[in-house]
Order: structure tokens, then sequence, then C-alpha cells
């Protein structure tokens, strides 16, 4: 299969909704990282998401909606999911919801949970071609277990992208968040933090007017996206807490200028935004990768959270 690259203007719109519409999947940009999409009520099309990822089919997808109305089509909002989405939707915020009856979603985007994650993109071609489109389910476009793609050229990456085995990627250059959303629900009837992300956890709580819950799921049964222990992975080991590197180790420093710096200034958004491109360069060069402390606060949660991820051991 050729993968197309799409502009981001009506024709590229145009070509990624007719791919979509056939069934096929297609790379699109979000503000947090590309996703990649395929119809959430044509159950073919999600089966054609994860076998293009490689993805465990227990793993749950996000579904991407263009508003609130088509939310709630979709999921029963409650009074605390209604604030969250009033104060952050559109954005980097995925709610875990309850899915509502025929509401017309693929069973397999849920994977057999009577839940659904929901989020409503704040990017403008995400936007614009949901409106096109309707629900898309769209985890991030990678291999899974892989690092998350923050450029086009990410998800065409012949290490670990998906060239030839995707309709087409839709490119409006980088992501400015950088980060997955951050991921909440209610699986103890209390707001709980599912995974950590684009929008600080601390947020979340000012506008609940209480902490979320930790929550601690089963890797091997995930309830949300982006669960597994092993996920987000480069070629090389990691070694995490690294104030300086090792003989032989690529460092990637942090509030310290260098070549594969997350942030010269200790500037927690741009880490995140740095983050998976300066994984996936300091991987190219083959060595294990030593990361520089990152404060555990704000963004900076979702950072070491993904870190631990891709320093996990891998079956």
């Amino acid at each position: 299969m050729h993968t197309e690259r799409l502009s981001p203007d009506d024709s590229g719109l145009a070509r990624a909704a007719s791919l979509l519409a056939r069934g096929q999947v297609v790379a699109i940009p979000t503000e947090t990282v590309y996703g990649l999409a395929g119809d959430a009520r044509d159950g073919q099309a999600v089966a054609r998401i994860y076998e293009a990822k490689g993805r465990p089919s227990f793993n749950p997808l996000i579904v991407h909606v263009a508003d609130g109305n088509a939310a709630r089509a979709i999921a029963d909002m409650t009074p605390q999911a209604e604030a969250l989405a009033a104060a952050f939707w559109p954005g980097a915020l995925t709610l875990v919801l309850p899915l509502r009856a025929n509401a017309g979603i693929a069973s397999l985007v849920t994977a057999g949970l009577s839940t659904i994650a929901l989020r409503i993109p704040a990017h403008p071609v995400a936007q614009a071609l949901l409106r096109r489109t309707g629900p898309l389910a769209a985890p991030s476009a990678n291999a899974s277990g892989r690092i998350s793609p923050t450029r086009a050229d990410h998800v065409l990456d012949p290490d670990g992208g998906l060239d030839g085995r995707i309709g087409a990627v839709l490119d409006a250059g980088p992501c400015p968040v950088g980060l997955e959303s951050t991921i909440v629900g209610w699986p103890d009837g209390r707001a709980a933090l599912l995974r950590p992300g684009g929008l600080p956890a601390e947020a979340i709580a000012d506008v609940l007017g209480q902490p979320l819950a930790d929550h601690h799921a089963d890797p091997a049964v995930p309830n949300a996206p982006g669960q597994l222990t092993s996920h987000y992975a480069p070629n090389a080991v990691l070694r995490l807490n690294a104030d300086s590197p090792a003989p032989g180790e690529t460092h990637i420093a942090f509030g310290a200028p260098g070549p594969f710096t997350l942030t010269e200034t200790g500037d927690l958004a741009q880490a995140a935004a740095r983050l998976f491109d300066t994984l996936r360069r300091a991987d190219r060069l083959g060595h294990p990768i030593a990361v520089a402390p990152i404060p555990d606060h704000g963004l900076g949660a979702a950072i070491n959270d993904r870190l631990r991820r891709a320093a996990a051991p891998r079956d």
C-alpha cells in the first residue's frame, strides 16, 4: 500500500474524508500527537487500526468527536463530566464515560467495556476533518508500544513507522502539546486519573474542587488507553534520573543546553512538546540513553509517566 502525504487544505481534507469513508485509516494531526484515525462506527476500519499498529485488541481506543452534542450522542455525561467538558473541551482531556445504548460505535473500539473514551481535539485540522466525517477512533499513529509521533515524518519513519501500512497522513506540521491527552474516568464512582497527559491533573482538580483519585489499573486488562506497562519505547535501553551519562550513553538533558535537551530553561511545556522527537533523535544513534531527572509535578508527572513506560522491560 502506498501511503499518501496530504496537505491540510480543502483538497487534503476531502481526500482524507474520502479514504475514511471507504474504511481506510488515515494519520491525522491533533494538538497532542498524531492519531491513527478510522471510522468509529465501522468495525472493519477499527480492525485496520489495530492491524496497522500491531496493537493488542484488549486495549481500548479514544474516539474523537467535533463537539459536545456529538459526545452526548455517544456517552452519558455526568454533572462532573459536563463541568470538565465546559472547562477543557476542546483540548487535551479524554473522559471515560458510560457508553449509551445504540450509540452506533463499533464494539472493537471499547475492547468489550461498557465505557468509552471520548475527546474533542482543539487542533483546527482535526476539527475540520471531524465535521466532515463524524466520530473517529484514533490512537497514536505509531506501531504499538513505540514512541508516539508528533510530526508527519514520525508517522512515516522507516523504523517503527506506518509507511505503506495506512492510506494517508494529513500533514499539518508539529503537534504543539506533544504528549497524549490526560484521561479521567469514574471507575469507582469518584473522578480518577487514568493516565497523566497534556493537561495537568492539578487543573482538573481545581475545576472539580477535589483531588483526583489515584487509580492503578491492571496493565493486563486496561480500562483506558495508554496503561500498558511497556509503552512509548525506543529501541535503546533507557536509564532514568541520570544527572550525567555513563561512557557510551546518549544524554537527554533537562534545564541545560545540549544536542538532546528537552528544555534549556526548565520549561515543562517545552519539555513535553520536545519529548518524543528528542527520544527519536537520540535513539537513531544506537546507544543506550540516559535521561536527566524531570520535576514530578504538572506536566512533569506526565513526562515521567511516559519515560517510566519507555524504560520498562519489554516482552
